[in-house]
């Protein structure tokens, strides 16, 4: 690696220029949030306006930055995370030279998203994220089985006593997902049917059990599971990149010492 780009790949990896570039993409959050309140937007628009220049030329420039930071400036597109920011930045470069406002706004929104790519532990998390929604199909299948039975015994048992709730059965799943969430199914779902029908508690409180407790603790332990497993794998990555760096600068070392060697023979000859 040359020295300048030595360097460059010192100051992207500083704490300090990843603060900046954090702190940068919250004052963007803010201003995004601003904008959301026509007054505000047009009391103070060339305030507004003036960030959003610098905040395009910043991110434009760091984007530039960690491509030159790289061994080869196509080694920073084998990075997921690199290539979202390259998306996001790009877009907003193009989109504000045309009258593609819709895409412009959706894409500068996106850009607040660029905290995942800065802070390690959310990036950690949403790739355990998405390493879960394959197994989640799974999960989603079983809670799937336990909503439609219940629905239809909700149906059997409550579609008389309480029609608004368990009248039919797309009804049915629409009150078993309000109760799943435990928003208000005491007072507003559960009393009333309780006064009409004494042993519906066997229903409620089982389906909160399986539903609620178990089911929706499987999907929590296998997101767990799997931060722990982006973890062990992070870690993997982190000691073959130093081992990469490390080889890199015995290769410069070794370099710079058969020049000097050349440079001596030569003085001799």
């Amino acid at each position: 690696m040359n020295t300048w780009k030595r360097k460059i790949h010192t100051i992207v990896e500083h704490r300090y220029f990843v603060n900046i570039v954090m702190s940068v993409i919250l004052l963007n959050a803010i201003l995004i949030g601003i904008e959301t309140y026509p007054a505000l937007r047009e009391e103070y628009y060339s305030v507004v306006h003036g960030f959003e220049v610098f905040f395009l030329w910043f991110f434009t420039i760091e984007i530039i930055l960690r491509m030159l930071a790289e061994k080869k400036f196509y080694h920073f597109f084998y990075s997921k995370w690199n290539l979202f920011d390259f998306v996001v930045v790009g877009g907003v470069l193009f989109f504000s030279g045309t009258y593609f406002i819709s895409a412009l706004r959706i894409l500068r929104v996106l850009r607040v998203l660029r905290a995942v790519t800065v802070i390690p532990s959310l990036q950690r998390l949403v790739t355990a994220f998405l390493k879960t929604i394959p197994s989640l199909g799974t999960i989603m299948m079983l809670l799937g089985l336990v909503f439609y039975i219940y629905a239809v015994l909700g149906v059997m048992f409550f579609g008389e006593i309480s029609p608004e709730y368990f009248g039919s059965l797309h009804l049915s799943f629409v009150t078993l997902f309000q109760i799943i969430t435990l928003d208000s199914w005491s007072s507003g779902i559960f009393r009333p049917i309780f006064a009409e029908s004494p042993l519906s508690w066997i229903y409620f409180i089982s389906f909160i059990l399986v539903g609620t407790f178990i089911v929706l603790n499987l999907i929590v332990g296998e997101i767990i599971n799997n931060i722990q497993e982006a973890r062990k794998e992070e870690l993997q990555e982190e000691k073959i990149e130093i081992t990469k760096q490390e080889l890199s600068k015995i290769t410069d070392e070794i370099t710079e010492l058969k020049q000097l060697l050349l440079r001596k023979e030569n003085h001799k000859g």
